[in-house]
């Protein structure tokens, strides 16, 4: 799924999201609007991990 494809199925995507990274909150998951970037952020600064896990979090979450 490339960065095109989390925008436009964001809407359908946002339980997937809430299920993978509990911590984040709905409203934070709705502000996110799709944005990879945003959302590795969030994951950082939630989970307290460096940027290249969070990254590598959402790569494995988008690739399954």
């Amino acid at each position: 799924m490339n960065n095109d494809e989390l925008k436009g199925n964001w809407n359908q995507l946002k339980g997937s999201v809430k299920e993978q990274w509990g911590k984040l909150t709905d409203d934070e998951v709705t502000q996110l609007d799709g944005s990879k970037d945003q959302l590795v952020g969030k994951i950082q600064e939630k989970y307290g991990i460096a940027r290249e896990e969070a990254e590598k979090q959402v790569d494995e979450w988008r690739s399954a």
